[in-house]
């Protein structure tokens, strides 16, 4: 089920950079969901150490957010994720997240036609801000991603990760209702929609973000 899920081939690239960017002791982590021209590719920053699949003890497949809470609410916020399975998340806690759960959860993910992932994939140990050519080490390997994945739109949380994907300073406070950005990779066109980022120290603009990605999606 799980190489439903993933692009197993551009993993290699990425594990080797987790060796030079990422905590030598965590895996890095690989985009998920629907890999066959989805609706919609939300495109995060990186990963940290709160996904216990980056960790060595896990066995079930590697993806973004495994183990945590708020971006599952926010996904189920936007009527884009299932309610029960969201009720788990927010009741349970980390040992809620097995194997089969966690397939589950992207099997959901799938079946509502979207895909996740981080522009860098390195595994950090907490939050802190990575440069940005550190970001930009992991960008040939995350736009062969977009274009093989070939989502209809994509929403880029946060100025950074916004500004790097498009090659040009972005603010995504100048971005209202359907303002986006286009981005051309080879021969295809994506429609881009920067959004605040909605976890971490942007949960103040979770609302925001929330209100922005409703409208994207309807």
């Amino acid at each position: 089920m799980q190489s439903k899920l993933q692009l197993e081939h551009l993993k290699k690239d990425v594990d080797q950079l987790q060796k030079v960017y990422g905590n030598s002791k965590l895996h890095a982590v690989y985009g998920a969901g629907c890999i066959n021209h989805p609706k919609v590719l939300l495109l995060f920053m990186n990963p940290t150490a709160t996904n216990i699949s980056a960790f060595s003890d896990w066995k079930g497949f590697i993806a973004p957010w495994i183990g945590t809470k708020n971006i599952w609410k926010l996904l189920n916020s936007c009527n884009a994720f299932d309610d029960e399975l969201a009720k788990a998340i927010k009741n349970g806690s980390k040992a809620t997240w097995t194997t089969d759960f966690a397939l589950k959860v992207y099997s959901d993910i799938n079946n509502r036609s979207i895909y996740i992932t981080n522009l860098a994939k390195c595994t950090q140990n907490d939050a802190r801000k990575l440069k940005d050519n550190i970001f930009k080490e992991y960008l040939l390997n995350t736009l062969e991603e977009i274009y093989e994945i070939d989502p209809e739109i994509i929403i880029s949380f946060g100025n950074q990760v916004s500004s790097i994907l498009l090659d040009k300073k972005i603010t995504v406070s100048n971005y209202k209702k359907l303002e986006r950005e286009n981005l051309v990779i080879k021969d295809k066109q994506f429609e881009v929609y920067p959004c605040y980022y909605p976890v971490g120290q942007g949960m103040r603009n979770i609302k925001k973000a929330i209100n922005r990605i409703k409208i994207i999606l309807n």
